[in-house]
């Protein structure tokens, strides 16, 4: 993305209160323009790695006093920016994505807002729904349940708690610990559809799906880093609706044949595969 460098752009100094902004999740390419001018207009932005946030203004030619706020200095840096907000203008950004998602900030938004500041938020790039858009699983209801616990009945009990509920359950997780999830859910939920999505908007992005058995092979055998989007589709002991089936097949015809298709929708709802054929053939005629 070609910026031009603030000197070349009149900014337009912006009214005290906090500014929740969402910036990109891989390629810079993703930063809105109305992130761009709040992050020209704001006093101040409040970030959680200054040497991120300082390679993503330099990019779009922005300087900015940087304040650090992340989880070991929630309190102290909470009081410094409520101090400022009834004369100065606050950006509040993570290192990648949209704040408050699974980051620090929620205390501090009530506390602005209880306080009587002004607050607002900038959308944008958003980690969860990437992944949930392209995952092809049904994205009717989702739940989104943060990082997984760090052991092994922890993660057990966080999905216990969500495996009855007719949804998309999408989770995050680290790399490193992929496979000890998948092996999980390969236990509790041997049916279900999981898809897996990292390296998001990059240029080796993969949403790869497959039962968690078969997906606990491929990454066993090729470890991923960095931070991972773990889904896992609705269990199939409730089947659908009819229109909800027809739904579902419409939306797999424009990318996929008949044939993949009802063996899509079958592996999903349960429902006989010959029957989902014919009706995928039907609505492929339509």
């Amino acid at each position: 993305m070609n910026t031009p460098s603030s000197e070349s752009v009149p900014v337009k100094a912006l009214d005290p209160g906090l500014y929740i902004v969402a910036t990109p999740i891989g390629n810079l390419g993703d930063i809105t323009m109305r992130a761009v001018d709040v992050l020209r207009g704001v006093s101040v932005v409040a970030c959680e790695d200054k040497r991120v946030t300082g390679k993503l203004l330099k990019h779009i030619g922005v300087q900015k006093r940087l304040i650090a706020y992340h989880e070991h200095s929630i309190r102290q840096v909470e009081d410094e920016i409520l101090d400022m907000l009834h004369r100065e203008s606050v950006a509040l950004v993570s290192d990648a994505g949209t704040p408050l998602i699974s980051d620090p900030g929620w205390q501090l938004v009530k506390r602005a807002k209880d306080a009587g500041y002004m607050v607002t938020a900038i959308p944008g790039p958003s980690a969860l729904i990437a992944a949930l858009v392209q995952s092809g699983l049904n994205n009717r209801r989702f739940l989104f349940g943060g990082f997984m616990p760090r052991t092994d009945e922890g993660r057990a009990n966080c999905l216990r708690e969500v495996g009855d509920l007719y949804c998309t359950v999408i989770l995050y997780e680290t790399g490193p610990r992929l496979t000890k999830s998948l092996k999980i859910m390969a236990e509790l939920w041997p049916n279900r559809e999981i898809a897996v999505a990292r390296e998001l908007t990059k240029l080796y992005e993969e949403c790869r799906s497959g039962t968690a058995e078969e997906l606990l092979e491929h990454y066993t055998a090729h470890p991923p880093k960095g931070e991972i989007v773990l889904m896992a589709g609705p269990p199939i002991t409730i089947v659908p609706e009819e229109h909800d089936v027809e739904t579902m097949l419409r939306g797999l015809l424009k990318t996929e044949k008949p044939s993949q298709a009802a063996t899509r929708v079958a592996k999903f709802t349960g429902r006989d595969r010959k029957e989902l054929y014919k009706m995928a053939l039907r609505l492929k005629a339509e």
